[in-house]
C-alpha cells in the first residue's frame, strides 16, 4: 500500500523530535523513502523530506539518492524541479563525484527552469568540491551522450570563469588542463573552440609559459606535421579554426612560428586550389588574412628564404603588369584587376618577414625580376593613388552618422587597405629596401595614436572582408567581427556588407574523432 501524506508527516514529525537519536528511527525514514511510489502530493513531500535527513542514515544513502533521481525523472516537471534543487544536499563526501555526474546527466532536459536549476545546483556543489564536481562533469563529456556531453562543455566555457579565485585555486586548474587535454583528443570544431575558451581562461595559463602550452595544444589538433591536402574541406577546415585559436595566443614571446612557417610551405603553394568549407568564405583571403595577423610574431626561421621566396612570387602573382598599351583606346578594357586586399596581406606578410633578412630582394632577386617586381609596384601605386584620391573626395567633410552608413564604411575601410600598401610600396622602393614604416591592418582596430583617414573623422574599426577586385563578385568573409567589403568596380563603391559568422557554422566538419569523423548518438537511458 503506497505511502500517504499523513504518513509522511508523522514520520516526519518522528525524526524532526528525535533530534540526536535519528539513527534509531530508520523505519520512519524507510516510509519517508516509500513516498517515491506515491501520488503527485506524497512525491513532492518526499522530495523535501529525503534530503533533510539523508546524512543521518549512511546505510540507506545509496536507497535515498535513488529514491530522489526517481523523482528527478517524475513526469510532472514541478516534482522534477523540486527534486533537482534538493540534489546539492546529498554532495556530501564519497557521494558529490555520483550527484555531479547525475546533474551533468540532467542537463539534457529541454525545459528551461529545470535547466536553469541544474546550472544552479552544479555550481553550489562546485563551490563545495570543485575537483568532485569536475569529475562527474568530465566523465560525462568523454563518456556521455552527445547532447550531455556538448551542455557540459558548455557549462565549463561558461561558468568557470566566474567561479571565485578561492574555488579555482592552482589544483584545481592543473586538474581541469589535463582533463581537458583527454577530451581534445576526439573533438568536433566547435567544442574546440569552446575548451580553448576554457582553457585560455584559466589564470596560471595566463603566463607566457602557459600560453606557450595553449599553443603547443593547438598545434597537435593542427596537424602541422601533415602535409595539406587542399581539396579536402575538413583539413581545411581544421587549419582555419586551429590558426584562429592560436592567433590571440601570440606574442613577442609566444612566437608564430610553426604556423607561419607552415602556411609558407603548404598551404601558399596551393592557395588556389583550397577548397572552401563554407560557401560564403573567400577562402584565399582568409587564409592570406590569418597568415598576415600571424607574420608580426614570428620567431626565427630555419627556411627563412625559401619562405620570403614563396611571399615573394605569390606576392607578383597579385600584382599585375600595366598592359603593353597604356594610352591606347583600349586601355580601359584592358586594364588588369587590381586586388586590394590580398595584396595589403601579401605585403605586410612579406613586409614583416623581409626585416629578418633584409638584404633579400638585393642578394636573392636576380636584376630583371627585381625589375619586373619594381614596374609591378609601380603600376599599382599608380593605381591607389586614383582610389585614394576618389575615397578622400568621397569621404570629404563627412562626420558623425554621416560616416555610418553601409556605404561610407565601406569607403573608411577602403581607404585604410590603399593607404597601408601605399606606406608598403614605398618602403620596398627605397633603395635599398627599407622595412622600418608601421602599419595597422585594415580589419584590425584601430590604435589612439594613429591619425584618422580623412580629417575631422574617426577611422572605423570595422573590418574589410572584400577582394577589392575590379569587377569581381564580393563575397562576405567571416571573422570573430563584423567586416566591411570593399570592392571599387570602375569608379563605383559596393554597398555590400557582409556579417556571415565562421566559428558559428559547426567548425571541423564531420563529427569528433582525430580524423574528426562522426560519433554515434547514444540513446537517452535510465541517468545513474
Amino acid at each position: 500500500m503506497a505511502t500517504t501524506v499523513e504518513e509522511l508527516y508523522r514520520n516526519y514529525g518522528i525524526l524532526a523530535d528525535a533530534k540526536e537519536d535519528l539513527s534509531q528511527h530508520k523505519d520512519a525514514y524507510q516510509v519517508i523513502l516509500d513516498g517515491v511510489k506515491g501520488g503527485p502530493k506524497e512525491k513532492r513531500l518526499a522530495a523535501q523530506f529525503i534530503p533533510k535527513f539523508f546524512s543521518s542514515f549512511p546505510e540507506l544513502a545509496d536507497a535515498a539518492i535513488n529514491a530522489q533521481l526517481d523523482l528527478c525523472e517524475d513526469e510532472d516537471v514541478s516534482i522534477r524541479r523540486q527534486a533537482i534543487k534538493e540534489l546539492p544536499r546529498f554532495a556530501a563526501g564519497e557521494n558529490l563525484p555520483r550527484v555531479a555526474d547525475i546533474l551533468t546527466q540532467l542537463l539534457q532536459t529541454d525545459d528551461s527552469a529545470e535547466f536553469n536549476q541544474v546550472n544552479s545546483a552544479l555550481i553550489s556543489i562546485f563551490k563545495i568540491d570543485p575537483k568532485g564536481t569536475l569529475g562527474g562533469l568530465f566523465s560525462q563529456i568523454l563518456q556521455g551522450e552527445d547532447v550531455v556531453r556538448e551542455r557540459a562543455i558548455k557549462f565549463l566555457s561558461t561558468k568557470l570563469k566566474t567561479m571565485p579565485e578561492d574555488v579555482m585555486t592552482k589544483e584545481v586548474e592543473d586538474y581541469v588542463f589535463t582533463e581537458t587535454k583527454k577530451v581534445l583528443e576526439d573533438v568536433t570544431g566547435e567544442e574546440f573552440v569552446l575548451l580553448m575558451r576554457v582553457l585560455s581562461g584559466l589564470k596560471y595559463l595566463q603566463t607566457v609559459s602557459g600560453r606557450q602550452q595553449l599553443v603547443e595544444l593547438v598545434v597537435e589538433q593542427a596537424f602541422l606535421e601533415q602535409a595539406l591536402n587542399p581539396a579536402d574541406t575538413d583539413s581545411v577546415d581544421r587549419l582555419l579554426q586551429c590558426t584562429r585559436q592560436a592567433l590571440p595566443l601570440f606574442s613577442k614571446n609566444v612566437h608564430s612560428t610553426r604556423f607561419v612557417t607552415y602556411f609558407c610551405e603548404h598551404v601558399l603553394p596551393n592557395l588556389s586550389m583550397l577548397t572552401s568549407p563554407v560557401a560564403e568564405l573567400d577562402i584565399q583571403l582568409e587564409i592570406l588574412k590569418l597568415l598576415a595577423e600571424m607574420s608580426p610574431y614570428c620567431g626565427d626561421m630555419d627556411k627563412l628564404e625559401a619562405n620570403l621566396m614563396m611571399l615573394f612570387e605569390k606576392l607578383l602573382e597579385f600584382m599585375p603588369l600595366p598592359p603593353e598599351d597604356e594610352n591606347g583606346e583600349n586601355a580601359v578594357s584592358e586594364e588588369p584587376k587590381l586586388q586590394f586586399s590580398y595584396v595589403e596581406c601579401l605585403l605586410f606578410s612579406f613586409h614583416q618577414l623581409g626585416k629578418k633578412l633584409p638584404d633579400f630582394l638585393i642578394d636573392k632577386i636576380n636584376t630583371e625580376k627585381l625589375k619586373d617586381f619594381k614596374i609591378r609596384l609601380q603600376y599599382f601605386a599608380r593605381g591607389l593613388q586614383v582610389y585614394i584620391r576618389q575615397l578622400r573626395v568621397a569621404l570629404q567633410g563627412k562626420t558623425g552618422d554621416a560616416l555610418k552608413t553601409e556605404e561610407n564604411k565601406i569607403k573608411v575601410v577602403a581607404l585604410k587597405i590603399t593607404n597601408n600598401i601605399n606606406v608598403l610600396i614605398k618602403d620596398l622602393f627605397h633603395n635599398p629596401p627599407s622595412y622600418k614604416s608601421t602599419v595597422t591592418l585594415s580589419w584590425k582596430p584601430v590604435q589612439k595614436t594613429e591619425a584618422a583617414p580623412v580629417v575631422g573623422q574617426k577611422r572605423s574599426s570595422g573590418e574589410d572582408t572584400g577582394t577589392g577586385t575590379l569587377g569581381k563578385k564580393v563575397s562576405p568573409l567571416p571573422r570573430r567581427d563584423a567586416r566591411q567589403i570593399y570592392n571599387p568596380p570602375s569608379g563605383k563603391y559596393s554597398a555590400t556588407i557582409g556579417n556571415f559568422s565562421y566559428e558559428q557554422r559547426g567548425g571541423f566538419r564531420g563529427g569528433r574523432g582525430r580524423g574528426f569523423g562522426g560519433r554515434g548518438n547514444r540513446s537517452r537511458g535510465r541517468i545513474y
